[in-house]
């Protein structure tokens, strides 16, 4: 691998919340309260190396995307089902499609150059 470009975004997605007392039987990754994802553009990863969750992935590329975009995450929803989110437009709640595990993304500027604006992007 070589990555030659310095994102413009990193995000954390931290798990809040699951449904019941324990995701066993119900979370295929195993989230619990506590475990910490971090990623630029790649697929994040946990502390503990592990991957994120496939289906949560499908909700979380829309919002890193919107992010990037120099969007407003509370535009599209951002809200808390915990009650755990500051009025921030990089700062967003959402439950993964099963209804089981309910995260937190926090996207932080790193001040380096978009990738399409600054022309990074050749065709």
């Amino acid at each position: 691998m070589n990555k030659w470009y310095d994102e413009e975004y990193s995000f954390t997605i931290e798990v809040v919340a699951v449904k019941g007392d324990k995701t066993e039987n119900h979370c295929r990754n195993g989230d619990q309260v506590g475990d910490i994802y971090r990623c630029t553009y790649d697929c994040p990863v946990n502390q503990c190396g592990r991957g994120f969750c496939q289906k949560s992935m499908m909700l979380l590329f829309q919002m890193t995307e919107a992010v990037r975009s120099g969007g407003d995450l509370r535009k599209i929803g951002g809200f808390s089902p915990a009650g755990n989110v500051i009025d921030d437009p990089l700062c967003k709640e959402f439950v993964c499609p099963d209804g089981v595990v309910t995260y937190r993304l926090t996207a932080q500027k790193l001040n380096n150059n978009n990738f399409h604006r600054d022309g990074f992007y050749k065709e």
